[in-house]
């Protein structure tokens, strides 16, 4: 079942919305008050969650609830990879999620968490064992980014690529599975922190590993996970079919579904991270997928 929609994805990081082209965010806060409304009016139960954040920065969420977007949320999510990509320790993330509570009465999720096995797998096992420690019973959703590694072959979604020495590579070693499937030291301690902990799990377009994925969750005990459905792959060849035999074969979990990427011929520039020129193009989005895979339940009186 569908259990929230997320607001795009890491807003204010710039391989996901691209800042050249909103300084200020406030397109993006339009755009995320459209898609709000737009979500509660097709399905007012529906939780709505706004992209998680990275790097967490409570600067942000002010500047969005200058705008009133958060008026149009339900939750608020951050992400955070401290042995990878942040600059700060693994043991500051109580203090990380302190510092988004403080600025919003809105609950707080960690929709992305990881370690690569880049260094090490040895390294990620001991991360997932003290992120699961520093976070339990502090946020009521933790997604572990992720069940795959990606496989060598694609393109991570960022813009540094090799600027930054390994920062791009990691990308290619989140997952609890190697490309090939079999299981890294930390897969096999995973189970320890489940139901708690969840998987965050994007699948590409026709993605190969979408029925693996399926029975590799099903065998860590993982209730809940977050994915995507890609407002630029709608205009794909049989988007719609594949977005459905995504969602048939996650049926049996709790999912965050994440809306998200512009589609290059509706972007201010052909990009993936560009503001769209006509947001409430996105809030259509949103309500169509809502209304195909999260439709409002009709209450019926008892008689």
């Amino acid at each position: 079942m569908i259990e929230a929609a997320m607001i795009w994805n890491e807003p204010n990081n710039k391989s996901h919305w691209d800042p050249n082209l909103d300084p200020d965010w406030s397109r993006f806060g339009e755009m995320v008050r459209l898609a709000g409304q737009a979500i509660r009016a097709e399905n007012p139960r529906l939780p709505r969650v706004l992209g998680g954040m990275s790097p967490i920065d409570p600067q942000f969420v002010n500047r969005l609830a200058g705008y009133g977007t958060l008026d149009h949320v339900d939750a608020l999510a951050v992400h955070g990879f401290p042995l990878d990509w942040n600059l700060w320790s693994i043991h500051e993330w109580p203090d990380k999620i302190g510092e988004i509570r403080a600025v919003t009465d809105k609950p707080v999720w960690v929709s992305e968490v990881g370690i690569s096995s880049f260094g090490a797998e040895e390294v990620q096992a001991w991360g997932l064992r003290k992120t699961a420690e520093l976070l339990r019973g502090r946020a009521p959703r933790q997604h572990w980014y992720s069940l795959y590694d990606l496989p060598r072959t694609w393109e991570a979604t960022t813009r540094h690529k090799e600027a930054e020495g390994s920062s791009y590579y990691r990308h290619f070693h989140m997952g609890l599975l190697r490309e090939d499937g079999s299981p890294k030291p930390a897969a096999e301690i995973f189970g320890e922190f489940t139901p708690e902990m969840g998987i965050c799990q994007w699948f590409h377009f026709e993605d190969h590993r979408l029925d693996d994925a399926v029975a590799w969750m099903k065998r860590l005990g993982v209730t809940y996970l977050r994915t995507g459905l890609s407002w630029a792959d709608y205009y794909r060849p049989n988007a719609l079919a594949w977005f459905d035999r995504t969602m048939d074969a996650l049926a049996d979990f709790d999912v965050t579904v994440t809306f998200c990427f512009t589609p290059e011929h509706l972007g201010l520039e052909p990009h993936h991270t560009s503001p769209p020129r006509e947001p409430a193009l996105f809030a259509e989005f949103c309500a169509e997928m809502v209304r195909r895979y999260a439709p409002a339940r009709i209450e019926t009186a008892a008689a």
